[in-house]
């Protein structure tokens, strides 16, 4: 799967530039012109990295670092913008940029900023978990499903999180009952199965009641099963 970059950058000319020139280094890319659209996508939609203007109507580049450094502390932003003066990149990387850019730029240098975040960023202890349209941040506990937040319970959240560390794999129920609930063994209990409704109930409702990828193995446990 691809790598998604979302630019937040007020010039269109700029913002198509690298959209087409993005994509031809193998990225997907999403652009959005004004702070307020560009905070609202990074925060809802599974991006792996933000390109970042930072004199941005709406909200100021600034604006929109402090809202990701506190929401999604792990998505890496470069900082692309006119202003280079010292002061300028001081606030830029204080305010939790990884990396900045002036303008004008060469689009193969970009390209390569991006590429050694993404190779620091995977690196480092991960921090969420994405599958399908589902996505986990483990250090907000945040759980979207195609952009929805589902509010879970503290249980909930710690189903959904083993269910997909182990996706594509059965998982029984005494394995459910040790890791989650920290019970060795109770045959007579049905708590994992109140709560993988529990579960399977919310994920639906946020996204229009379309099927929840949580499949039932009969006599055994249970398996989650969305794509990359």
């Amino acid at each position: 799967m691809r790598d998604l970059i979302l630019v937040i950058e007020d010039e269109p000319g700029i913002v198509d530039f690298l959209e087409r020139g993005l994509s031809a280094h193998g990225f997907d890319v999403k652009g959005a012109n004004d702070g307020t659209a560009g905070a609202e996508l990074a925060l809802s939609q599974p991006v792996d990295l933000v390109v970042l203007d930072m004199m941005l109507p709406g909200r100021s580049g600034l604006e929109v670092l402090a809202a990701l450094r506190e929401a999604k502390p792990a998505l890496p932003v470069i900082v692309l913008t006119a202003r280079g003066a010292i002061e300028d990149r001081i606030a830029g990387l204080d305010a939790g940029a990884v990396d900045y850019l002036t303008k004008p730029f060469s689009l193969a240098e970009l390209a390569a900023r991006i590429r050694a975040q993404l190779r620091a960023a995977s690196h480092s202890p991960q921090t969420r978990l994405r599958t399908g349209e589902i996505e986990v941040d483990l250090l907000t506990r945040e759980v979207r499903r195609g952009g929805v937040p589902v509010r879970l319970s503290t249980t909930e959240f710690e189903l959904l999180v083993y269910l997909l560390r182990n996706r594509g794999h059965v998982v029984t129920r005494e394995q459910i009952l040790r890791v989650v609930w920290g019970y060795d063994h109770d045959p007579g209990t049905n708590v994992v199965d109140v709560y993988v409704g529990y579960l399977r109930r919310k994920l639906r409702d946020a996204n229009d009641l379309s099927e929840v990828p949580i499949v039932t193995v009969r006599s055994v446990g249970y398996r989650f099963d969305a794509d990359d």
